[in-house]
């Protein structure tokens, strides 16, 4: 059959559920879908994708993006933390180097190579150095750490010159032993002759006739008698140019210390051992502005009277 000329055929308006599709070229608007969730929804955004984006070949996979996204995580993590790593490898480091170095210290000071081979004694002038080292012997080969000192003291205080004494360990192989030797103040007659004693009665040297460097201490009963420590603490105390012109000194107590001077007649009264630089300074100023007294009393230096 011809179809006539002129003649477009429409095709009939479609109905469903009774609503008419209006006619004419207006489109009409599509209601939204209903969202999807989780697969399906991953799967409809790659549908739509554009097939250039799809089919690129630097497109990546949802799993590659997600270990992507780890990645940049992790970095994230330790770029944030990297001042704390720091700080703790710091800390781990030094810690280190404390322990290795105790570690190096520990071993080399129970080692041989620094234990004592040799003893040097300083400070001895009437004591017998030799001896001394000789007394010291069984320190030797022992670690610095280890040297005894009980036995050291055991050894030293069988001298009765030494009045004390400091160990110092001296690297690599040497122990010094510093003495400190009794100071004489004066001489005490005895019944054998004359005793030159220190300060505190210890017998430095004996002697068959009177010592001319050393003043004599003129108490009764000797080192027992009751004025001894007292004349003895201030022949200590006096100045050494006051100390060489002392030829006598006597005392009851401690507060009434006399002596006299060689080059004179004159007494002294002295008092105490306080202040005794004072005194020196009061008493060579008073002699000589008062020269000839038989008495110059400086026990109160501010108050010093003669007579």
């Amino acid at each position: 059959m011809k179809r006539p000329s002129g003649f477009t055929p429409q095709r009939p308006a479609e109905t469903g559920g009774g609503v008419e599709r209006p006619s004419g070229d207006v489109p009409t608007e599509r209601p939204d879908p209903i969202p999807l969730f989780g697969r399906d929804a991953r799967r409809q955004a790659a549908d739509d994708a554009p097939a250039a984006t799809r089919d690129s070949p630097d497109a990546i996979s949802p799993r590659e993006a997600r270990k992507l996204r780890k990645r940049v995580e992790r970095a994230e993590v330790k770029r944030f933390t990297a001042s704390s790593r720091r700080l703790r490898r710091n800390w781990l480091i030094g810690i280190g180097s404390i322990v290795v170095l105790a570690l190096v210290a520990v071993l080399a000071a129970y080692t041989p190579l620094l234990s004592v081979r040799e003893i040097q004694v300083e400070g001895a002038f009437r004591v017998n150095s030799d001896a001394v080292v000789q007394d010291l012997s069984s320190q030797l080969g022992s670690p610095f750490p280890l040297v005894d000192d009980t036995a050291i003291k055991a050894a030293l205080v069988t001298y009765p010159l030494i009045e004390s004494y400091s160990v110092e360990a001296r690297p690599p192989s040497t122990l010094v032993v510093r003495l400190v030797e009794r100071t004489p103040v004066g001489a005490l007659a005895t019944a054998g002759g004359f005793s030159v004693v220190d300060a505190a009665g210890v017998v430095i040297e004996e002697s068959t006739t009177q010592p001319a460097n050393y003043p004599l201490i003129a108490v009764e009963g000797g080192r027992e008698a009751p004025g001894f420590l007292p004349a003895a603490a201030v022949l200590r105390s006096l100045p050494e140019e006051l100390f060489t012109t002392v030829d006598q000194v006597t005392a009851t107590t401690q507060d009434d210390v006399t002596f006299t001077l060689r080059d004179g007649d004159a007494s002294i009264v002295w008092g105490s051992s306080d202040d005794s630089k004072l005194k020196a300074y009061t008493l060579a100023k008073l002699m000589a502005a008062q020269p000839g007294f038989e008495v110059y009393d400086v026990s109160s230096p501010s108050v010093a009277v003669v007579r």
